[in-house]
């Protein structure tokens, strides 16, 4: 059954008017001296539409995840929410007390301490003192800055800054709350007190709309999402989905990395890749990676001896990650005008990023008879394939990552490690393992 409304935006659109060639001038002189000089010159200026036609609705305890590339109207859509600026058509409905967060300085008067600015946030949300003070303190301790709570904020660092920006936000209590790129700014242990806290308020059942580049959190914090591209809905529906509609896009008309020109490349060049492309544009950490080839003979010529393949999955640093070589699992191909194929990789998982593939054509006491590098590109997808989220240092060592169990339990005691079996003499006791996460 649907919860009630919360917000409906229906064909929402914002235009800017953006100058094209216009005439720049350090002083007032120049200007005039322009004008007298070119009297029937017109600036025109181009419409951009930071957003256009968007609509779609969001029901009371909904977390939305607001997606897309950098320009995409992310922010320009909940600026119109704040009543930061007016849309340039379009209707909304909000059903309820709204609270924002949308960058560093919004809503707090820089002159202002940081105790005034509390209760300045919580009049413009229409609460009254009492209404506030019962929060003050849960604010104060979430933020940690009790030592500079009479110091003007103006005099705060960034951190500090976000940091009470933040708890003001979440902890009184707006039906509605719109975060822009919260976890952006702050340490790894503030972000994953704003994860927590986001949490809560979306237990509690109020509606928040999330605007984030960071997949793993939005995966984790939200149930519905909307991704904007080009400042249009591209996508909207289930988090999985519209993460994956987004991720796919970042790959678009990526179909190889490498050289166009087979003659450029290194190797004896009887046989050349003439086509080398993954299955997918973007991939999970825990998908088996699949990489399509296409080799062709040239010109005739033979080598007289099977061929083997090679496939090395570069990581950002210049790591070979891993070598893919046909020859470790008994493949070898026997020559031909065409060979097309597949390599899979299954394991282990490859963290989050782009990676070069490099492609070799080989044949034994023969040498490389192409080195295609790179080939073609693998975008892993920055969603984990853990069901939790942790802190970077909880993931950042080691190459990959690999499925793996943890099983712990509570120590016996002394006396129970080495019961009797009836015969005087003493056996270890087996522990009773706690329940696999899986």
């Amino acid at each position: 059954m649907r919860h009630e409304l919360a917000i409906s935006i229906q064909q929402l659109s914002k235009a800017y008017a953006v100058a094209q060639n216009a005439s720049q001038h350090s002083t007032l002189a120049e200007a005039v001296l322009h004008k007298v000089s070119h009297p029937f010159q017109r600036d025109h200026p181009e419409t951009f539409w930071a957003l256009r036609d968007v609509s779609f609705d969001v029901y009371a305890g909904d977390v939305i995840g607001i997606i897309g590339r950098n320009g995409a109207g992310k922010s320009t859509l909940l600026k119109i929410l704040s009543r930061i600026t007016d849309p340039t058509k379009g209707v909304i409905d909000m059903f309820g007390r709204v609270g924002s967060l949308l960058e560093v300085g919004t809503g707090f008067h820089p002159e202002l301490t940081g105790r005034e600015n509390i209760y300045l946030n919580g009049t413009i949300l229409g609460m009254s003192r009492k209404e506030v003070g019962r929060q003050f303190d849960a604010i104060v301790d979430f933020a940690g800055v009790e030592k500079f709570l009479d110091t003007p904020v103006k005099r705060y660092s960034s951190g500090m800054y976000v940091r009470l920006a933040f708890a003001v936000a979440a902890h009184l209590e707006p039906d509605i709350l719109l975060i822009d790129e919260v976890l952006a700014v702050g340490d790894q242990e503030f972000q994953q007190k704003c994860l927590g806290k986001m949490k809560d308020v979306a237990t509690a059942g109020r509606t928040v709309l999330f605007v984030s580049h960071n997949m793993q959190a939005v995966s984790t914090l939200c149930n519905r999402c909307v991704y904007l591209r080009s400042g249009q809905v591209a996508f909207q529906g289930g988090v999985r989905d519209t993460v994956q509609a987004y991720l796919d896009s970042i790959g678009d008309g990526e179909a190889g990395a490498g050289d166009d020109s087979p003659d450029r490349r290194t190797g004896t060049g009887e046989y050349r890749f003439t086509q080398v492309a993954p299955r997918k544009n973007v991939f999970a950490s825990d998908d088996e990676k699949q990489i399509s080839f296409r080799i062709e003979r040239r010109r005739g010529s033979r080598i007289g001896k099977p061929l083997h393949l090679s496939a090395h999955i570069v990581n950002s640093l210049g790591v070979v990650v891993a070598q893919l070589d046909s020859r470790l699992v008994g493949h070898l191909i026997e020559e031909d005008d065409a060979i097309e194929g597949t390599v899979r990789f299954t394991n282990p998982w490859l963290k989050p990023g782009s990676y070069r593939v490099d492609m070799y054509i080989c044949a034994a006491n023969y040498g490389v008879v192409d080195a295609f590098e790179p080939a073609c590109t693998l975008h892993v997808s920055p969603v984990l394939p853990y069901r939790h989220a942790i802190s970077k240092d909880g993931m950042e060592h080691g190459v990959v990552f690999g499925d793996f169990v943890w099983q712990t339990a509570p120590a016996a005691s002394a006396m129970s490690l080495t019961p009797s079996n009836g015969n005087g003499k003493h056996q270890p006791a087996a522990p009773t393992l706690a329940p696999s996460p899986e």
